[in-house]
């Protein structure tokens, strides 16, 4: 969500000032700024999803929680019941790239077919969601409600509601093969054996933009049909010869500068790197009467450190419960 001149209109002027006055990256004023939006649009339960990791604004966990922190502190002086969840942004989530791609896994996503990463990260922010709007008394409720809706076909058709009701074909949630096509869609194979180390995102997000995907300019046009689709991830074993991925193109020219750093992006070792967890954090601001878990795990069935509260009149005084591997006493904290 994006300021405007009628949603919180002074933003603009104060990113502006923070331009001129080498602010832009004060952790108070990005969390002001983005909190700033969520209020004013008249939200009272907020689910955040801080990324960390190399394709993120905060590369360091360390700067991910301390923005996360801050934003629950502001959501929890304005009132509202906030939640904020670090995920991992060291490789693309999901497999596609690119504004059709990434509409049709997000349709495949809602019909219980999405790839594995996004459909958990979904099941987080949305089971949160959940939680925050009273919907559902526990996660594993919340989680089971949302399986539910995916089974039964109604989210899929809740997001036809959404496409008709902003003036888009809701044919195409039902049909996605109406979405835009690129021209061409060729295969970038690795050089060599061995194990993804690493996938450098910003590196991905540029051969998108080297596609036509995103504006290179104020003026330039966007191709809603490029992108790319990964068939490797980190982790995964790959012998030479083997398709890394598939660049969907309309141009030559910018096809042959997009193979260039798409291959730039994959570093391929010999040994297989650890698993890193999607979910890095979960910040829970609780209010009287109100129940939540907050939980560092690396899947909901595989929970590092899981505690539960139910009434804790000392929360609506501005205290965050959270724990890690290396705070695991569950200890309140104080934000104030």
């Amino acid at each position: 969500m994006g300021q405007t001149a009628d949603l919180a209109p002074a933003d603009k002027k104060l990113y502006a000032l923070r331009d001129v006055t080498a602010t832009v990256d004060n952790m108070s004023l990005i969390a002001s700024s983005i909190m700033s939006k969520k209020l004013a649009a008249g939200a009272d339960a907020i689910v955040l999803d801080v990324k960390t990791g190399s394709g993120a604004f905060m590369k360091s966990r360390e700067d991910a929680f301390a923005l996360a922190e801050e934003m629950v502190k502001i959501g929890k002086n304005a009132g509202r019941k906030t939640i904020a969840v670090i995920s991992d942004m060291d490789q693309p989530l999901g497999r596609a790239v690119g504004n059709a791609l990434e509409v049709k896994e997000a349709i495949a996503t809602l019909r219980g077919e999405g790839p594995e990463d996004f459909k958990e990260l979904c099941m987080v922010l949305g089971s949160r969601m959940l939680l925050a709007g009273s919907k559902a008394e526990s996660v594993e409720e919340a989680r089971n409600m949302l399986t539910n809706v995916i089974r039964d076909g109604s989210a899929l058709r809740k997001l036809e509601q959404f496409v008709e009701a902003q003036g888009g074909d809701p044919a195409a949630v039902t049909d996605p093969e109406l979405l835009p096509k690129a021209s061409m869609v060729v295969p970038v194979c690795a050089d060599r054996d061995g194990f993804v180390e690493k996938i450098a995102c910003e590196d991905i997000g540029i051969c998108s933009l080297l596609l036509g995907g995103g504006r290179e300019t104020k003026e330039s046009e966007i191709d809603l049909s490029v992108g790319i689709l990964l068939e490797k991830k980190k982790g995964d074993a790959v012998k030479k010869g083997e398709v890394l991925g598939y660049l969907h193109a309309n141009d030559e020219k910018r096809l042959e500068a997009a193979k260039e750093k798409f291959r730039s992006a994959y570093f391929i070792t010999d040994y297989q790197p650890e698993a890193e967890p999607l979910i890095k954090r979960d910040f829970t601001v609780t209010y009287s009467g109100i129940r939540f878990h907050i939980v560092l795990y690396e899947n909901e069935e595989n929970a590092i450190e899981k505690r539960k509260m139910d009434r804790f009149p000392a929360v609506t005084q501005g205290c965050l419960y959270g724990s890690t591997a290396g705070d695991a006493d569950g200890k309140l904290r104080s934000l104030d």
